[in-house]
């Protein structure tokens, strides 16, 4: 077990984090998004989705109650993959991995909170973590097709997002569901809208919540 150490500065701008966080949402509360927005997909049996930062398992859940789709789940948190794992031990349309997906292979620490783990949050406990590259694993699975990826990974989206658009493998997407997130990222803002700009290429916007949640759909080649 790796020990993290809270500074007060920390601590106080984790507090102040939260807060401003508290106010995005409401907005997207409001509406219901969680339950309407984030579900609302032309999925079928013969979908794949990715779903990156799989927490317990309940979008995954959400996702084949509706549409039966074929889901692989990425949960670098040990107990947390215990739970997705134990949970669709018997569904074979569900795959769960104990790694999560990233730019390139490495090995990180991550902090222990929750639905917030990330490796770029300090906390006073936590776990070593795998991640992989996002590319090896869609080249060596041979999926050449991805229609809805899910990616909330507390930090992480802006290496995969820009591996998968530096890569070109952006264009296999049909559609991200994104959170992107602002806490101990460097620059997270321009960073962000670079990759909304590199996105706007070859996707266009159906809902946009910042900070929040916001999605991206392939344009249509016809």
């Amino acid at each position: 077990m790796f020990n993290f150490i809270f500074s007060s500065k920390e601590r106080k701008l984790q507090k102040r984090q939260q807060k401003i966080q508290k106010e995005r949402c409401k907005p997207w509360f409001k509406i219901k998004g969680d339950k309407t927005l984030r579900l609302n997909y032309n999925l079928s049996e013969s979908s794949i989705v990715l779903d990156l930062g799989g927490y317990k398992g309940d979008f995954a859940q959400e996702i084949y109650n509706r549409y039966n789709s074929e889901i692989h789940i990425f949960e670098p948190v040990s107990s947390f993959f215990s739970i997705i794992e134990n949970r669709f031990k018997n569904n074979s349309k569900i795959k769960a991995y104990p790694f999560g997906l990233s730019d390139v292979n490495k090995e990180l620490y991550i902090s222990n909170s929750a639905d917030a783990s990330s490796v770029f949050l300090n906390s006073d406990s936590g776990e070593k973590i795998t991640l992989k590259s996002i590319i090896d694993f869609l080249d060596n699975n041979k999926i050449n097709s991805v229609d809805l990826i899910k990616i909330n990974i507390e930090g992480g989206e802006y290496e995969v997002l820009e591996s998968l658009i530096k890569s070109n493998k952006i264009s296999i997407i049909k559609n991200l569901q994104i959170q992107f997130h602002d806490f101990i990222i460097e620059n997270a803002k321009q960073r962000m809208e670079n990759i909304q700009m590199e996105l706007a290429k070859t996707h266009e916007i159906t809902y946009k919540y910042e900070f929040v949640w916001e999605n991206w759909k392939l344009k249509s080649t016809t």
